[in-house]
């Protein structure tokens, strides 16, 4: 690759960085009316990100990545109510007992919940992951959807935290606007710091190594890598970054009900696996290419094509499988690969024409 491509790859890079940044900064004070709806698009790139660790990266495809997304509410819930006042009184009251924040005590509480759910999801996923790795291939997707399913059901009938009936969050002290912003700003910063980090992440020998055991796992095992140590850490990461977010959102919603807010596996977990692919799994900015199209595309079909937005959805996901497996920027990597910094032989490339023209 000659020096002067370089520079092109990292200046296209560069200004990609600095338009979401920009677009980030201004876009609550440009389009103030939707500041929910482009918070949730900061949710959902975190959501596309963190799945493609696993599914893109390492060739896992988990369809139980909601679990920790729920699980984050949740222990963010516990530690924001249980710091002020009894959990299971602030539960079986059922919207009897009104507890009074102060300002202090609620910023306190959300802090210490997003740490909290962020160190414990990981511990989930360490838990767990001890147990599901076993599984390989689709028996890997359904024992992580199974998980999934079974903690949306288990929360549901644990009394402790409102079962069925849900908990109601502590009320933010503050105006409607100023709320609005700063459950943006979580939204934004947290999105932005799961991109950072994967960056660099991708930047060094992890990538390579989940990679390998991605293309063909006994090989990277016969090899000398711990196959079972790389898939148990991505699946943390993911876990770490998911329940933040759930932290986030439990809070931004106001209330958690198990199994429509904290474990959405029909919408927000099917969500996470489409967007990927949409944009192209494998890749760091094609999760956030699909994310952003997907949910544009969402928010459109929910106002405009009220009672069809599934069958539009649906119509997305056929024909992202039948045209564009590889995802938009996969085939865009395949139609332009110099742009992308990718050497393609001549020889090569002129005996597949070749072949091609012969095959016709």
């Amino acid at each position: 690759m000659t020096v002067a491509r370089k520079r092109r790859i990292s200046h296209a890079a560069l200004l990609g960085h600095a338009a979401i940044l920009v677009f980030g900064l201004v876009a609550p004070f440009v389009f103030p009316n939707y500041t929910f709806q482009i918070a949730m698009l900061w949710i959902m790139i975190l959501f596309a990100l963190t799945w493609d660790i696993m599914g893109g990266q390492m060739g896992y495809n988990s369809l139980g990545n909601i679990l920790f997304f729920g699980a984050g509410m949740y222990i963010s819930a516990v530690v924001q109510i249980g710091l002020v006042y009894d959990v299971a009184a602030y539960t079986s009251a059922f919207g009897g007992v009104k507890v009074d924040f102060t300002t202090a005590q609620y910023f306190t509480g959300i802090a210490l919940g997003i740490v909290a759910a962020a160190i414990f999801c990981t511990l989930i996923a360490v838990i767990f992951g001890s147990m599901v790795f076993g599984l390989r291939g689709p028996y890997f997707a359904i024992g992580t959807l199974g998980v999934a399913l079974a903690a949306g059901e288990l929360v549901g009938g644990w009394d402790y935290v409102g079962g069925g009936g849900g908990i109601s969050m502590p009320v933010y002290p503050g105006e409607p606007e100023s709320r609005s912003l700063f459950f943006y700003s979580l939204c934004f910063v947290s999105a932005i710091t799961t991109f950072g980090f994967l960056k660099w992440l991708y930047s060094g020998r992890f990538q390579t190594t989940i990679n390998a055991i991605r293309d063909d796992e006994e090989k990277a095992e016969a090899m000398g890598i711990r196959t079972t140590r790389y898939k148990v850490v991505a699946w943390s990461i993911a876990a770490f970054f998911l329940g933040i977010s759930g932290a986030i959102f439990g809070n931004m919603a106001g209330f958690i009900e198990p199994l429509e807010v904290a474990f959405p596996t029909v919408t927000f977990g099917i969500f996470m696996v489409v967007m990927s692919l949409l944009g192209g799994k494998g890749t760091l900015w094609g999760p956030v290419l699909g994310a952003t199209l997907f949910h544009v595309i969402k928010e459109v079909t929910w106002t405009y094509l009220l009672g069809w937005q599934w069958v539009a959805l649906g119509a997305i996901i056929i024909v992202n499988v039948v045209f564009f497996q590889q995802g938009i920027l996969g085939w865009a990597q395949d139609k332009w690969p110099e742009f992308f910094g990718i050497v393609v032989d001549d020889k090569l490339s002129a005996k597949g024409a070749a072949a091609r023209e012969a095959a016709e």
